[in-house]
């Protein structure tokens, strides 16, 4: 195989979700009333999990994301100071969520994690090439799992 040129990029590790005041009021009010009801149930573990579940979410939704260092080279996709090497996926896709642009490579196991990276529109030629001439490139979309991150906005 001939050396191809690394393509590198830098992007946030996620999207920050459009999130007002109503969202972190209710998710106070979904937290204190679940809450209400493991005390009434003495439940305490539950109100434990709850407790710290609120917190988690919280502090998450608070923390900008990072921007990354992405490069694409003939071993693999490096995600800052982490490589995915290509032999372990089988293909990958392209995915637009609103205006963000993302690649996801897909695991040759059957249940190894995916690897979802977001690039900038003006780099997506460049990085769908790259993928494209290492992997085969098939549709993704997104699944249950996402669809229900994306609607909670979390």
């Amino acid at each position: 195989m001939a050396q191809a040129k690394t393509i590198t990029w830098q992007a946030a590790e996620y999207i920050i979700p459009g999130r007002n005041t109503w969202w972190y009021i209710g998710l106070f009010i979904v937290g204190g009333g679940l809450c209400a009801l493991s005390v009434f149930l003495k439940w305490w573990t539950f109100l434990v999990l709850i407790i710290l579940c609120v917190i988690t979410i919280l502090t998450s939704a608070i923390r900008p994301p990072r921007k990354i260092n992405y490069s694409i080279s003939n071993k693999g996709l490096t995600e800052g100071q982490r490589l995915h090497e290509f032999k372990d996926f089988k293909a990958f896709g392209i995915l637009k969520e609103g205006n963000y642009y993302s690649a996801i490579l897909i695991p040759k196991k059957r249940f190894g994690l995916s690897v979802k990276v977001y690039f900038p529109e003006g780099s997506g030629e460049a990085i769908v090439d790259a993928l494209g001439a290492r992997l085969p490139m098939q549709e993704v979309k997104l699944d249950f799992l996402d669809k229900i991150v994306n609607f909670l906005r979390i």
